[in-house]
Order: C-alpha cells, then structure tokens, then sequence
C-alpha cells in the first residue's frame, strides 16, 4: 500500500471512530472568561426567508435592512409592523425564486452577503455573492452593478466591504477565485487561499488588489482613524489589519488570532471590534485544517454537506461573538455556547444599546441586550 492509500486509510479510520462515537463529543472547548447569555436574546423571525448574514441600519437610523437566502433585501419595520421587501440584485423573475433556502438557485436569485449605507448619499451598497458588488438607492428596488470582475475575470465570491466616505472608496473581499458561495465547504476543507482584499475608487471607478493569497477573505471593516481596515480570513481563524495610512502604511500584520472562524467583522461607535464566528475550532477542526489532504479526502468521500459542517463545528450548534479593541485584544466574550436561541452567527452590529445578530443558516435573528 502506497503512502497516499495508507493516509487515505487513516483518515477513513479515525472518520469512522468518531462517528461512531458521539460528534457532540468532540465538540469545541469553551473560551476561558466568556460569559454563556447569548441564549437570553429575543429572537426575530423572518418568516419565508433563510439567512439573514449581514445587517444594517440607514442613515435616519430605520431597519436593520439584512440580504436572505432568496436573493431579497428585507426592511425591518418594528414590531408591529414586521419585514418588508426593499431590494433585489438580480432581474430574474421572481417566480423562479420563491424556495426561502434553495443553494442550486443562487446564481439566478442572488445571494446578498455584506451591507452597508453610505450615510452621505443614502445608497445601500450590497456585496451579492454571485453579482459583485451593487448599489441600490434609498428608495430600494432593484440594484445595479459597481463591480462585476477584475482583471478581466469575473467575481466569484463577493463576501463583505467597508466604506470610507472621506476619500469615497470602498473595501471589499472576494472570498476565493476557484469556488463560489455554495461551495464555501470545499474552499475551506481544501486549503483554497485565493481570496482577495480590493479597493474600489468611485471617482476613477477602479479596482486595485490590495492583498491576495486570502485563505477566505471574509469580513471588513475600517478603523475609526481610517489608519488601516481590517480583513478575517475564516480558514485560519484570524484576523489580518492592512496599514492604510501614517508610518506603516502599507504594512500587513496580524490583528487578532480567535478561537473559530470569523465571518463579519463590525466597529462600533467607540472604535472596538465585533467578530461573530460562524464557530468555535476544536481539536477535529483544527487537525482537517492543518492538514489539507484530510480535507481534500473528506469532499471526495460520500458525506453530504450537512455531515461535513457538522464535523467542522463539531456537532454541536452554538454562538460566539468577540468584541476587540483597536489594538487587537480580547475585551468580551459572549457565547451561546449549546445554541439555545442562537447558533452559526455571522455578523454583530452594536446600535443603541443592542446588539443585533445575523446567521447566515438561520431563519432568524437575534437582539441581545447589554447590560
């Protein structure tokens, strides 16, 4: 037996011990000083819809306004009043894109990711997995494109973006350039890292690539000074600052290393950072992550996509969201480590008070109070 059978063997072999045992068992670790209220948040469903990953509030402070599974931006109105349609990113007709949660559909319906307003003009720019990045007015209705593709090739994965007003340019990932969004557990089980950090120039109207060589670029979100923007990349679980300006512009250092893997990245108001990771890493995790080959045995291996997610996360459903300083330390961790009301979050934007939590599987999302 050649050493690439018996490696195969191995893997096969330990594979079967652990489903053989309970995957709950091999859950992740709990994070020393993090504190288990998340499952105390009020819960808002959005009925007919799956996945609202991103979130954001309009210049006059309404929504959040958050992009699901169908390829629909929704308003949240209140209480009383519920959701309402605000956007699309695609004209295809509708008929088509009915199904709240339908991966095969996404290239026809779009998959609205990463939002965010530009407080000046009022216009919701939208990272659509499939058609770039768009931008549609205050009124809503159906977007149009900014950028469709770069040197000469078209975007595969549009993920998330910031926006810097001052010099009106955006910041945007595209999370890899061999797979697309309903791939994304091939592109982190077999070690892709061809995600990209780019500019784009609204003036010029062009794209320049900051960095590249991303093991899925995910998240984005600038410092208050506008010195650097930072960038998660969810397979190594951390989180890269880019120096924009001052003594080390142009510069790349690590931010922060976390416990799971990160997906939006958003500042709040006094300049710290909240990251919601998708999940925690634990020990199974972190052996299919260090060594490739394993995971590019796993997506050869009859295992639907819900058995190697499970296997990634470990079993067990849960949330955490990590709120960092502008230096990059740990300040809060605030977990629902047995997923009781929440689980699989993407996205935590702090306004008011609240904190208002996405999941980009879910068919809800979360307000949590602060003390």
């Amino acid at each position: 037996m050649n050493s690439k059978l018996r490696l195969t063997a191995t893997t096969l072999a330990v594979l079967s011990i652990v489903l053989a045992l309970n995957l709950n068992s091999f859950a992740p670790p709990s994070i020393p000083g993090s504190h288990d209220q998340l499952h105390t948040a009020d819960i808002i469903k959005i009925p007919g819809a799956v996945g609202p990953e991103s979130l954001a509030f309009d210049p006059n402070g309404e929504g959040p306004y958050t992009g699901v599974a169908d390829g629909r931006i929704l308003k949240w109105q209140g209480d009383g009043l519920g959701w309402i349609d605000f956007a699309v990113t695609t004209s295809q007709s509708r008929k088509e894109c009915v199904r709240p949660f339908a991966p095969e559909m996404e290239h026809v319906c779009g998959r609205p990711l990463g939002l965010r307003f530009d407080k000046k003009t009022g216009d919701l720019y939208i990272a659509d997995a499939y058609f770039g990045l768009q931008v549609v007015g205050p009124n809503g209705g159906l977007a149009t494109h900014v950028v469709t593709e770069v040197e000469g090739q078209p975007l595969r994965f549009t993920n998330d973006m910031d926006i810097d007003e001052h010099e009106d340019v955006i910041y945007f990932t595209d999370t890899s350039t061999r797979f697309q969004r309903r791939q994304f557990m091939s592109s982190v089980l077999s070690g892709d890292n061809t995600g990209r950090l780019m500019k784009y120039n609204k003036s010029s109207r062009e794209v320049t690539i900051l960095l590249q060589g991303l093991s899925f670029a995910n998240g984005v979100a600038m410092s208050k000074d506008r010195s650097f923007v930072l960038v998660a990349e969810t397979t190594t679980c951390r989180i890269l600052r880019l120096w924009l300006h001052g003594p080390n512009a142009g510069n790349v250092d690590t931010f922060a290393e976390l416990p799971g893997f990160p997906d939006n990245v958003r500042r709040n108001s006094n300049g710290e950072f909240w990251v919601a990771l998708h999940a925690k890493k634990g020990l199974f995790a972190h052996w299919v992550i260090s060594n490739p080959w394993i995971g590019n045995v796993l997506l050869k291996l009859p295992f639907s996509f819900k058995q190697l997610h499970s296997l990634l996360v470990g079993g067990q459903p849960h949330a955490t969201a990590i709120r960092l300083s502008e230096e990059g330390e740990v300040l809060e961790v605030l977990e629902d480590s047995l997923g009781k009301s929440l689980r699989f979050i993407s996205e935590v934007e702090e306004k008011n008070g609240k904190l208002w939590i996405g999941s980009v599987m879910m068919p809800f999302l979360g307000v949590y109070n602060l003390p």
